[in-house]
């Protein structure tokens, strides 16, 4: 056994780090490449009731893993003793069996009650994938953060890819099935990479996990209290936030709305998110570190500036041309997820570059701010859809939500941006140049929207966005590299 290891403080140099993003970030593209090319497929098979049941169990799924070790897996990484750190890992494993465990017993009983309630009275019969989603998802989220701690960026690569592909697979193999075979493919992929990942990250580490008494975890649980006192509580206002529509949608209007809110959420939350949760892992590995050197504002403006880049120009791409990308790709039944989609765009951008950087939060100790903020976001987004259900109107109940939940977010980065003390000249030259890459970029789509041209103008306009966004994103990975 190695004493009081400290794997947390063998902080990368920037171009370690860097190489760090380029593997996490390979991995994810290559799972949601696998994703996207999925999507039309599956919405060919299944109609936008199905993907409204899809994104009630999403929601239900999401809800419950956020929750599932009451946030302790997130100061997996904190710690500079590996005892300690593994203590938490005991601890949240732990307490996500226990969640899963008293969650399952209502969803038993009253499970039919409940999807009668969500207008989706099909649901019932799978309802027990939600405990049993939640518990492979929250295990894989476990171990996810271990594998930080410990830099296994090509293990948590592989696995991301792995799930991806698990859940096309069976969603598309198993349509017989029905709506089901989409909840069972979320299902499978959420924990699929779960055996694979404890292998290479905790298997080394047995010995030392052995070691581990009671009372090591009920000490760190008293000294990471905060986690489940303050961090989880803002995690669940934020999951809720942004889980609440599918489930609202559903029970106010149709599940179609909720399935053409779902399709047009995925495809533009996923790409961005995962990657932005990618540029997350890392950014978390070395942010304790990076406190206590003094240089953590330095850190905060540069991973801010690097998803500005990435983050901008396909927000500006959907929020320009949503309903024509979306119906040409999808199927013109979905037009109106296009429509959706547009509206999104600009407060998903601002997760995208925010969310990432929340980990602030944590190390600068104001886990309160941050449960404020959650708490005055999910407010105000059951506010605008009450709105706009009053007025019987769902995409005015989806314009109001995209509003304001655009505004809170640009509120938390800005406060996250101050707090951290980040260089605001290195932020304001990121914005602009994250802005002029994203008008030239899209120029192509600009022009041919303007003139109103054939469908083989919009084919060419597409393929010389992608081609010049491709090199783009190639330039940045390989300045990134230096």
């Amino acid at each position: 056994m190695r004493g009081r290891e400290t794997i947390a403080a063998d902080v990368p140099s920037r171009r370690q780090t860097f190489r760090n993003v380029s593997v996490l970030v390979s991995g994810t593209v290559m799972a949601q490449g696998v994703t996207i090319i999925a999507a039309p497929l599956l919405t060919r098979i299944y109609s936008p009731h199905a993907f409204g049941l899809l994104g009630i169990f999403i929601a239900l799924l999401m809800l419950l893993t956020v929750i599932m070790s009451l946030r302790y897996e997130q100061a997996i990484p904190l710690p500079e003793d590996d005892r300690d750190a593994g203590a938490l890992l005991l601890l949240s494993l732990g307490l996500a069996l226990l969640t899963a465990a008293v969650v399952a017993v209502p969803l038993l009983y009253f499970g039919e009650e409940f999807a009668r309630l969500l207008n989706a009275p099909e649901l019932a019969s799978y309802f027990y994938l939600v405990p049993l989603g939640g518990l492979l998802a929250g295990g894989y989220n476990i171990l996810q953060s271990w594998a930080i701690r410990t830099r296994e960026f090509g293990a948590l690569a592989a696995t991301r890819l792995s799930q991806s592909l698990t859940c096309a697979a069976i969603q598309a193999g198993a349509s017989m099935l029905g709506p089901g075979a989409l909840l069972i493919g979320q299902t499978a992929g959420g924990g699929m990479g779960l055996g694979s990942l404890g292998w290479r990250t905790v298997r080394p580490r047995l010995g030392l996990l052995a070691t581990i008494r009671w009372r090591d975890v009920t000490a760190v649980g008293r000294r990471y209290k905060h986690f489940p006192l303050l961090a989880s509580w803002a995690a669940l206002f934020n999951t809720t936030g942004s889980q609440l529509p599918p489930l609202l949608f559903a029970a106010l209007f149709d599940p179609v709305v909720a399935g053409m809110y779902s399709l047009a959420n995925r495809v533009l939350s996923m790409p961005m998110l995962v990657l932005g949760k990618s540029i997350a892992s890392v950014f978390l590995s070395g942010a304790a570190q990076a406190w206590r050197e003094g240089r953590f504002g330095v850190l905060v403006a540069g991973v801010h500036g690097r998803l500005a880049q990435i983050g901008m120009p396909p927000a500006f791409t959907l929020a320009l041309v949503g309903p024509q990308l979306f119906g040409r790709i999808f199927g013109d039944e979905w037009r109106e997820a296009g429509v959706i989609a547009q509206w999104l765009a600009p407060w998903l951008y601002l997760v995208f570059v925010t969310s990432p950087l929340c980990a602030a939060f944590d190390v600068l100790g104001r886990q309160a701010a941050g449960l404020n903020f959650q708490l005055a976001l999910l407010g105000m987004r059951a506010s605008a859809i009450a709105f706009g259900a009053w007025k019987g109107d769902a995409r005015l109940a989806i314009v109001l939500f995209a509003l304001v939940s655009a505004c809170c977010w640009s509120g938390q980065l800005l406060w996250i941006l101050r707090a951290s003390g980040s260089p605001g000249r290195a932020i304001r030259a990121a914005g602009s140049a994250a802005i002029g890459w994203s008008l030239l970029l899209n120029f192509p789509l600009v022009f041919v929207l303007v003139r109103n041209d054939e469908p083989s103008a919009w084919t060419l306009a597409i393929a010389a966005v992608a081609v010049m966004a491709a090199v783009r994103y190639g330039l940045l990975i390989r300045s990134a590299l230096r």
